[in-house]
């Protein structure tokens, strides 16, 4: 089995939703990865933020293992102990010091975990949505109906409305429309799909003073942002700042699928019995998984990492002094490398042939988003052949 033997089938048996991939990949090991020719590249994209963990970690491995030769799926018709532990780890998590009860729906995927947080602000009665222009929450209609890009969205409309749009960090614009027939303002800490942007500073409990004026909920997308990825359990939270309903997915299962939707105080009880499902959600194998992350990057202090290797590699980056190179943005082990041209896409190619995996979700932005046990030496790797890369 070849790169070619494979890609030569995948046309005709997939669809086309992702185009023709560039390589097979076959096996990993930490932060690498080896396609079917056996070359190895550093995984920079971890998933897109998924492999928190990187590849292989033997304790995820023994965790699946061990919970795959006992149980697997039973449905929601039964609960386990591991699904309660979690929602009782992801309550605690979001709802931090507040006293207030927290209760978490699990799901598959940051998608499903979103659709799960729109039925919330749903049943408040309210009407409307406030989203922030170069949102990501997903491509289900729901999800996508609070996503930006207008390029995901008119295939598919109409979708469900109420949505007024503006601009990520615009304090004066939000407050310019809000009412009392807001149900939820949606925000990302950090926009990632749009380029690892980070808000002004203050911006975010400026939104959170906002919603508890017009008593309208704060949805918080950390499906990309939490579980590590910004240097904390949730990029919000570094900031002070607590959400009423907070989705997460993406690093929580480190490559086993696993999302969760988390309302704190009143926003808890809104869904009762039969507002929403899932059949694979919660089962014991993706819980058991989620559990050992957490304790991983607890056990690790991998938060601690994430934030000390990021801030030393965006500076390691600026460093290189690239004319190339505008600057590096985004918090913890998310980041953007901002280019001076629209060839994000050119340094994407060179950086895969030259054993590196990153990705351009924006024509002047390379996004990298590493597992979060990467070091300093292998990042090294990377920014050693930056130079190389931008004027390929």
């Amino acid at each position: 089995m070849s790169n070619a033997d494979v890609l030569g089938r995948y046309g005709a048996a997939m669809m086309q939703t992702f185009g023709i991939p560039p390589r097979v990949l076959v096996r990993g090991a930490g932060p690498w990865v080896w396609d079917a020719d056996g070359t190895p590249y550093l995984d920079l994209l971890a998933g897109i933020a998924v492999n928190s963990l990187g590849h292989a970690h033997p304790r995820v491995v023994a965790a699946i293992t061990e919970q795959a030769g006992r149980l697997m799926h039973i449905s929601n018709l039964f609960a386990s102990e591991p699904q309660v532990a979690l929602g009782e780890r992801l309550d605690a998590l979001v709802a931090g010091d507040s006293g207030l009860p927290a209760r978490t729906f699990l799901t598959n995927s940051g998608t499903e975990a979103n659709e799960a947080a729109l039925k919330v602000t749903r049943l408040t009665g309210r009407p409307r949505l406030v989203a922030m222009e170069g949102s990501f929450h997903g491509r289900s209609l729901g999800a996508l109906s609070v996503t930006a890009a207008a390029a995901y969205r008119e295939p598919f409309e109409p979708l469900p409305g109420n949505v007024t749009w503006v601009p990520y960090g615009d304090l004066d614009a939000l407050a310019a429309v809000m009412g009392d027939d807001v149900a939820a303002v949606v925000v990302e800490p950090v926009q990632g799909e749009n380029g690892a942007i980070s808000p002004p500073e203050g911006w975010l409990a400026g939104v959170r003073a906002l919603c508890d004026e017009h008593g309208a909920l704060l949805w918080l997308d950390e499906v990309q942002t939490g579980i590590g990825r910004c240097g904390g359990w949730l990029a919000s939270a570094t900031e002070g700042v607590r959400g009423d309903v907070v989705t997460l997915a993406k690093g929580l299962g480190g490559g086993f699928p696993v999302g969760a939707c988390v309302a704190v105080g009143d926003a808890a009880t809104l869904l009762q019995a039969g507002h929403h499902g899932t059949t694979f959600g919660g089962n014991p194998l993706a819980a058991t998984v989620a559990l050992t992350v957490l304790d991983v990057i607890e056990s690790e202090g991998l938060l601690e990492h994430a934030r000390e290797t990021g801030d030393w590699l965006a500076g390691a980056i600026e460093g290189l002094g690239l004319s190339e190179v505008s600057h590096v943005r985004g918090r913890g082990l998310l980041r953007g490398v901002v280019l001076n041209q629209p060839n994000a896409r050119e340094v994407l190619a060179a950086a895969l042939e030259a054993g590196f995996i990153v990705n351009a979700p924006r024509p002047d932005v390379l996004r990298l988003a590493p597992p979060l046990v990467v070091t300093r030496d292998e990042l090294q790797l990377f920014v050693d052949a930056l130079p190389g890369l931008v004027r390929a």
